[in-house]
């Protein structure tokens, strides 16, 4: 026999709405009343239905996570946080992989009703904000914003760990200075290029144009750049990457290029993924709390389902840098 609401109704002594609101951690109920749904539900082995909560609440309480930049090492570590914050709250990660940004990905999210978005490879010049905001579905940017529409967002500011970066470099004695950049058409390269320019430039250094090499946030961006860079007449005594998968190309193009890393070449990273800590690479790289960022992504994207006439708010989280092994004086 199948146990329905109703049941617990009975049994709490409620009525069968209130069953619903109790379960759903409703605050206009007391904590007693709550308690004793629950602990109702719970005797009688019940489950509640996610299509009947949604067709009651006109929700279904499922989050996309869309992720367009699938083979970036980075997206991974994202997943397991998003789902425990989200399950926490009483919704569910729904993951959406497209190898595109464009106008059929943001009608695919619309047509999976989902109750919001979460944004993590948007580039600077998408359609899927656009799309979504006409259409009503709430969505957060993740780690990377768009041009044009505001919404609320979980980003990283690069200017502190730039900046420590930076000093870190000239103390050592690094004046020919490269950097391995992102695309230009995302915001997370673009600012963290121009946050090391500004940090460089208060100690008297730029970047020349041959110092620079730009592709995707992938290791062979990180691999072809650095074999450009250490074939210069005056190769540079530190490369700095747009993130730390960019930096393992680079710690491989030196490993093959027989270059020593600290002694010939200093690399940093950026993102502090947990495979720079490990021993066989140890790479110096600018941090920032990464978990904290992706809940706070999916707790901005909840209040905005619950009270969409919130104004929008960013949330930044500050970077420093994390001095490992890949770090050194300038030769």
């Amino acid at each position: 026999m199948v146990v329905t609401s109703r049941d617990v109704a009975k049994l709490a002594g409620v009525s069968q709405p209130t069953v619903s609101r109790a379960l759903r951690d409703d605050p206009r109920l007391s904590a007693a009343t709550k308690e004793r749904v629950r602990k109702s539900a719970e005797r009688l082995g019940y489950v509640p239905s996610d299509v009947g909560r949604a067709l009651s609440s006109g929700r279904t309480r499922r989050i996309g996570l869309l992720l367009t930049d699938l083979e970036n090492q980075f997206y991974p570590h994202i997943i397991a946080p998003a789902h425990h914050q989200l399950e926490s709250r009483g919704y569910h990660l729904m993951l959406h992989t497209e190898s595109a940004d464009n106008e059929v990905v943001a009608e695919r999210l619309i047509s999976h009703g989902l109750d919001g978005v979460i944004l993590a490879t948007s580039t600077i010049d998408s359609v899927v904000p656009l799309r979504l905001r006409d259409r009503g579905l709430p969505f957060v940017y993740f780690n990377r914003t768009s041009l044009g529409v505001h919404a609320d967002s979980a980003v990283v500011d690069p200017t502190q760990g730039m900046e420590q970066a930076a000093e870190a470099l000239v103390d050592r004695g690094h004046r020919r200075i490269a950097g391995i950049f992102g695309p230009a058409n995302t915001s997370t390269a673009l600012d963290r290029e121009l946050a090391l320019r500004e940090a460089l430039a208060h100690h008297g250094i730029s970047i020349p144009g041959h110092y620079v090499h730009r592709g995707p946030f992938d290791t062979a961006t990180g691999y072809d750049g650095t074999q450009q860079l250490l074939r210069l007449p005056e190769p540079p005594t530190a490369i700095l990457c747009g993130n730390d998968v960019v930096a393992f190309g680079a710690l491989n193009a030196a490993r093959v290029a027989g270059v020593d890393v600290p002694g010939d070449v200093s690399i940093i990273g950026f993102d502090n993924l947990p495979t720079a800590s490990w021993p066989i690479i140890r790479l110096t790289t600018i941090a920032y709390d990464l978990d904290a960022m992706v809940r706070r992504a999916a707790d901005l994207l909840i209040q905005r389902i619950e009270k969409p006439d919130l104004p929008f708010e960013k949330a930044s989280f500050p970077s420093r840098l994390v001095v490992l092994d890949t770090l050194g004086t300038a030769s």
